[in-house]
């Protein structure tokens, strides 16, 4: 499992693009879960880390993958020093202390964390650990937060209508080019003049049609290529690196790509 906390010490930065902090808010007064559908990149897990720490909560992320099991959420009992004791898992962490729990890519978990989750996201707002015989009752401060990436949904990693209508829910997309100048730049370093032609490209590729792509670039390696720039590689170098590469292994395609680089650059 993939799971860490954190304590905001300060606001990372983040632009809104509709109202999603305003339903944050609303959703972590009245303690509802929130879930976060988008494709890979977009700034779900940044708007997470922001609103957490815009709102002083201590925050928990689990990484979640095919094997993380709801044991692994929980807690499990555990040797130390020859004794067994019982150690917490950060959903179990998050309920005590009332932090916000977030979920990333809940689809890939395995099936039994649904039901431990279902307790937590109706009025009862509990969390039952069967090994120890403890039944939690979330505090006002918790808040369970879960995403997904809808374009990687298949039959055997779907969720379940009983699961998602428990949650409200938000759909991120790629932010306007005006404000994903704003939020490269910001986060790169990179002066916005220079980004604009690397926004317009990350644009066209998402536009692009028949190409073998899962999908489009995202604002993250768009990021990663401006802060490659900003440290004095050359354009053609950081999109080598933080773009064509990491998008496709397909000769024909990456040719493809390099064509469109040189069309946007000149």
């Amino acid at each position: 499992m993939n799971a860490h906390a954190g304590t905001p010490k300060s606001v990372p930065y983040y632009a809104e693009t509709g109202n999603e902090c305003a339903l944050f808010n609303a959703a972590h007064k009245n303690g509802l879960p929130l879930l976060l559908k988008g494709p890979t990149g977009c700034g779900k897990t940044r708007f997470v880390e922001h609103m957490a720490a815009q709102s002083g909560r201590r925050l928990y992320t689990v990484a979640c993958h095919d094997d993380l099991t709801a044991a692994d959420l929980i807690g499990r009992y555990l040797l130390r020093g020859g004794q067994t004791e019982w150690v917490d898992g950060p959903l179990t962490r998050a309920v005590r202390e009332g932090a916000i729990c977030y979920l990333d890519e809940v689809v890939e978990a395995r099936k039994d964390v649904a039901v431990v989750l279902h307790p937590l996201t109706d009025n009862r707002r509990t969390l039952m650990i069967d090994r120890t015989g403890e039944e939690l009752q979330a505090p006002p401060g918790f808040m369970l937060i879960a995403s997904y990436n809808p374009g990687y949904q298949n039959v055997l990693k779907r969720m379940k209508p009983s699961t998602r209508q428990r949650f409200l829910a938000i759909t991120f997309g790629f932010p306007d080019p005006d404000t994903e100048i704003k939020v490269v730049s910001e986060e790169s370093g990179l002066e916005p003049g220079r980004v604009a032609p690397l926004v317009r490209l990350g644009g066209h590729i998402r536009n692009l049609s028949g190409m073998d792509l899962e999908e489009g670039v995202s604002t993250r390696l768009l990021i990663y290529a401006a802060t490659l720039m900003a440290g004095g590689m050359g354009v053609e170098k950081a999109l080598e690196a933080a773009v064509i590469e990491p998008l496709t292994d397909d000769a024909d395609i990456q040719t493809a790509l390099r064509d469109l680089v040189a069309t946007v650059y000149g």
